[in-house]
Order: C-alpha cells, then structure tokens, then sequence
C-alpha cells in the first residue's frame, strides 16, 4: 500500500521543523541510507506491530525520529493499512460568525418542521376543510403558472419588438 501523499506531508513537514531546531537531527535527516517513503512504511509497520487502532502524534514522530536514527532500519516494505490525520483548522471571527448563524438557522428550521409535524398530528380536518384547502392549493398553482406564462410572454414580446426596430434601422 502506498502511503498517502497527506501522512507524508505531515510527517516530512515535523522533520524538517524538528532539523531547523536540532541540529545533530539535521544531519541524519539527510543521511543518504534513508527516505521519506521508508520512513513512512516503518511507522506504518510500528503501527501495526503495536496493534492499536490510534497514536498520539509524540509516538507516531517518534517512530520516524527513530527510524532516521537508527542505521539498522532498513529495507522496510509497505504496511497495508489507513491512516487518519488531525487537522486542526483556525477560523476568523466573520467564519465563526457565520457557522453560529447557520447552526441557529437550520435548528430553527428543524424546530419548525417538527411543531409543524406535531401540530398536523394532532389537527382533524373535516372533509370540507380539506376540499377547501384543495382547492386554494390548486388556485394558488394556476395563478403562479399564469404568472410565469405572462411574463414569458411579455419578454417574447420585448424581443420581438427590439427586432423590429433593429430591422426598421438597418
């Protein structure tokens, strides 16, 4: 399995800050005998060995400490496996702003829609009431389509009339 361009990211990008502060660490990063990929693959195999489902980052950056420190890695396959990364992510005032209004704005249509479901339980519409308000739904559509037909035909009527005087001034 080939390890995700993301997991090596993270991993390459804690070495290289770990080198920029250490640096005896700076020099076996670039040992010649080891790499990124192999890196990868031996935290992946120490993963495994261990066989828990989730590691602090400390042990996991450990793992690849370790692995550049030791001259006897070596020759390390890939680990089948998934690899999950935290991301934490900062948000601006204005984000979290607009995050807390959406929340509030879909609980209220939540809300709305289960008083509405409760109240529709517990109201008994007689067969009139139900004609009626049949027949006031489909009014409402014919208006609405009137409405729309009107309009399209309205703007048909623009276009043609804007032909028209193109062709008288041409």
């Amino acid at each position: 399995m080939k390890v995700s361009n993301e997991f090596k990211e993270v991993i390459k990008n804690y070495l290289e800050q770990r080198a920029t502060s250490d640096e005896l660490f700076a020099a076996t990063l670039k040992k010649e005998n080891k790499n990124l990929d192999e890196c990868c693959n031996y935290i992946m195999k120490c993963a495994k060995e261990k066989g828990c489902s989730g590691y602090a980052d400390e042990e996991v950056f450990g793992w690849a400490v370790h692995y550049y420190d030791e001259d006897d890695i070596k020759d390390i396959k890939p680990v089948s496996g998934k690899v999950v990364i935290n991301k934490s992510i900062e948000l601006t005032e204005e984000e979290k702003e607009a995050a807390k209004q959406k929340a509030i704005q879909e609980l209220n249509e939540e809300a709305k829609k289960d008083a509405t479901t409760k109240l529709a339980s517990k109201i008994k519409l007689s067969e009139e009431d139900k004609a009626i308000a049949r027949k006031m739904a489909l009014d409402k559509a014919v208006e609405e389509e009137k409405e729309k037909l009107l309009k399209k035909k309205k703007a048909k009527s623009e276009t043609t009339k804007t032909e028209v005087q193109q062709d008288l001034f041409s």
